[in-house]
């Protein structure tokens, strides 16, 4: 198993360390969220808490990831980057796919695209997307992504994108991997189908155990063969037990924020910075990576 540091809403200033910090350490990802705007008053309830409330203030800074992500391979020789995850539901898939392939490009290959929808009404009204189709949309925007990434002429002719020949350079040498996230069926089988890989939120690791038997069932279904990622941030797991758990049921790569492993102010740079080096010392290295197939 290896080990990626998210960075959840950092301040600008932070990322650039932590980065180098992350890769001295051993750690083998960077995990970078994203977040166009915070509307004032938002139409829907926040599905991943109880009472429905975002946990964050409005005015937390979210990075551009593909701003954030060149920075810091730029500082930067081994370490690889993905988003965690990018709202693919209100983008253009085209755009997307310049983007990506232009970053991965710079990046030598070193960054992969995270996806999911959006729960937030405002976003697509204010940006033009139809919320009723995004999970129809995503689909195809994924298929895009990879057709584009290919470097060669390429078409489409869905449902809800059309277009004709055309090609988009530069292109990575390697694939860009795609994960997604996602805990209903819908969005299981989306990754299962689509995916190269599978993110969670912040779960508990008996939700993630629940989620790797049915995501290798429905490959198994799809026929879906070869390795296939499990990237989990488990609420429950912050010491050898909890990480040797996460590898036994089955995840490949386990999302950690080290700073809240230890005491000290945790939006200190530098208690981050150190604590990020003190988990390299301590975890990296102990578990073996696997991919699961």
């Amino acid at each position: 198993m290896d080990f990626s540091v998210a960075l959840p809403m950092l301040p600008p200033e932070h990322f650039i360390p932590l980065a180098r910090a992350a890769e001295d350490a051993g750690f083998a990802s960077v995990a970078v969220p994203e977040s166009v705007f915070f509307p004032e008053h938002v139409s829907a309830d926040y599905p991943y808490t109880t009472d429905g409330g975002r946990f964050w203030a409005p005015e937390t800074p979210f990075l551009d990831p593909f701003v954030a992500i060149p920075a810091m391979a730029a500082v930067t020789d081994r370490i690889r980057f993905f988003t965690n995850v990018l709202k693919l539901g209100i983008r253009d898939p085209l755009l997307v796919a310049k983007t990506v392939t232009s970053a991965a490009s710079l990046a030598d290959g070193r960054v992969g695209l995270g996806v999911g929808l959006s729960w937030i009404p405002e976003e697509f009204e204010w940006l033009g997307k139809d919320m009723r189709t995004r999970g129809a949309r995503t689909d195809e925007a994924i298929d895009i992504i990879r057709l584009v990434a290919t470097g060669e002429f390429v078409e489409f002719h869905g449902r809800h994108y059309d277009f004709g020949r055309l090609i988009v350079r530069p292109v990575p040498t390697t694939p860009v991997p795609i994960y997604v996230g996602g805990l209903s069926e819908a969005g299981l089988r989306r990754a299962a189908r689509r995916g190269d890989g599978w993110i969670s939120v912040a779960n508990t690791t008996d939700e993630v155990a629940a989620v790797v038997p049915q995501l290798l069932s429905y490959r198994r279904e799809y026929g879906r063969g070869g390795p296939f990622e499990i990237k989990a941030l488990c609420t429950d797991a912050f010491d050898q037990n909890g990480f040797a758990h996460m590898a036994e049921i089955g995840v490949t790569e386990a999302m950690v924020c080290p700073w809240f492993y230890r005491p000290g102010d945790t939006e200190s740079l530098d208690h981050q910075v150190e604590s990020v080096e003190a988990f390299g010392a301590e975890h990296i290295g102990r578990y073996g990576t696997t991919a699961l197939s």
